[in-house]
């Protein structure tokens, strides 16, 4: 987001916004509290259910709205059981509302949030709204007042020094403009801190998430392997058997009829050559060599000069990678560049490979090493994950490393396949691996 402009306008808003809704938060936060302290009286069972879901669905709007203006997703917690049982009894309810760790953490974000997270929110608001007096209101009022009055370190008691009054009122205007991205940004790393999922939630999740992917990785193992006994049945094996059986015919003219085995000696070289046709196309469907001989980098350049569209590659990668998470990023890339060029109707493409080593806050990866890969279309766009089988197939192929496949795809394009694998990178090993191409 630009911090000039209709971006830092645009967070300037949502700045107030977030200002405001602060007051929501000290509200419902206001009711959950009392319902505890009702809770000895037995009224709170009654009032703490609905307080609750009140503040559950607070939070749950700062989440949304984070990750759309921001592009931080915070993971929820799990939903509270009485919000889906209504008909339980208010102490049960209230038991299981108490029982809830992820309710814990939201009243912990209401008692904050007004505190720190609305300040922060006011800081390019007041920078912008004592802008504006300097700016709109003292050129007006200066001259009203008897003896002058102060704007920030300035006296304004003249017509030069309502000049610099005004031109600071401006610079302070732009100077909220430009951090209110910024302060939007910060805010939106507290929310994740206090809002995000416990991490027993996270662990759970994870386990459940690497068992589905774990059975999908075995079915898709199971019918690879029977792909290539397939392909070897009807490819390779057939050429070869009725290649032994011409050598068979061509043996028995030999002595017969030499130009007719002659004949079929040439029809055995043929075979032979799409014999081994045949097992170098099945190899290479199962890892190129140029992949194994030279890293991910080379092989992506490959790929881009046997497609006829104008393919762009830059690697940003410091050494070879972990050779699965080669395979699956140079198959992912493949199909991407496939799909773009069979369905996009697109005329370029620009592929980028970068490897990040940055720490954040993800409980899942805590080192932040990833390779990061994005292909980008210029084609019609309107590309959906929901409609098409390659793609889902190679979502389901990261998820095997945790990985993960973000589709971008507007009406009239572009569109972007964004892919990120956990890893680390070894020492480089080759040149290639590093640079632009």
């Amino acid at each position: 987001m630009g911090g000039w402009g209709a971006g830092g306008l645009r967070a300037l808003v949502r700045c107030q916004l977030l200002g405001l809704l602060a007051l929501a938060v000290v509200a419902v936060g206001g009711l959950v509290i009392g319902a505890l302290l009702l809770l000895p009286i037995g009224v709170g069972f009654r009032l703490l259910p609905p307080a609750a879901g009140a503040l559950r669905g607070l939070s749950d709007r700062y989440r949304s709205w984070t990750a759309r203006w921001t592009g931080t997703a915070i993971s929820p917690p799990d939903p509270l059981a009485p919000y889906r049982s209504a008909s339980e009894r208010p102490r049960r309810r209230a038991a299981a509302v108490l029982g809830d760790e992820g309710f814990w953490h939201d009243l912990r974000w209401a008692w904050l949030e007004p505190w720190f997270g609305g300040l922060l929110v006011a800081v390019p608001l007041a920078l912008v709204e004592y802008g504006a007096f300097g700016a709109l209101v003292q050129p007006f009022i200066w001259r009203l007042i008897d003896d002058g009055n102060w704007y920030a370190f300035i006296p304004v008691r003249s017509t030069p020094t309502m000049l610099a009054a005004l031109a600071l009122g401006l610079a302070f205007i732009a100077a909220g403009v430009r951090l209110a991205p910024a302060v939007l940004g910060l805010h939106a790393r507290w929310s994740r801190r206090l809002l995000s999922a416990a991490r027993s939630t996270e662990l759970a999740r994870r386990v459940e998430r690497l068992t589905d992917i774990r059975d999908e990785s075995l079915d898709a193992q199971a019918t690879e392997l029977r792909r290539i006994e397939r392909d070897l049945h009807d490819g390779a094996q057939a050429r070869l058997v009725a290649l032994g059986m011409t050598l068979d015919e061509a043996t028995r003219l030999l002595d017969v009829d030499l130009d007719a085995a002659r004949q079929l000696l040439l029809d055995v070289r043929e075979t032979s050559a799409r014999a081994l046709q045949d097992l170098r196309d099945l190899v290479h469907g199962i890892q190129p060599p140029v992949l194994v001989d030279r890293g991910l980098g080379d092989a992506v350049r490959s790929l881009a000069l046997d497609s006829f569209l104008d393919v762009h590659v830059e690697v940003r990668l410091p050494g070879r990678l972990p050779a699965a998470v080669e395979s699956a990023a140079y198959f992912a890339i493949s199909e991407a560049l496939a799909n773009a060029a069979k369905h996009s109707g697109a005329q370029e493409v620009r592929i980028t490979l970068a490897h990040e080593d940055l720490a954040h806050e993800d409980l899942t990866h805590e080192d932040g090493a990833r390779l990061r890969v994005t292909v980008t279309d210029d084609g019609r766009g309107g590309a959906d994950l929901a409609r098409g089988t390659g793609l889902r197939g190679v979502q389901r192929r990261l998820g095997t490393f945790d990985g993960s496949l973000a589709l971008h795809s507007p009406l009239g394009g572009p569109t972007t396949v964004t892919l990120e694998i956990p890893c680390a990178s070894s020492s480089p090993k080759t040149s290639s691996c590093s640079g632009t191409g």
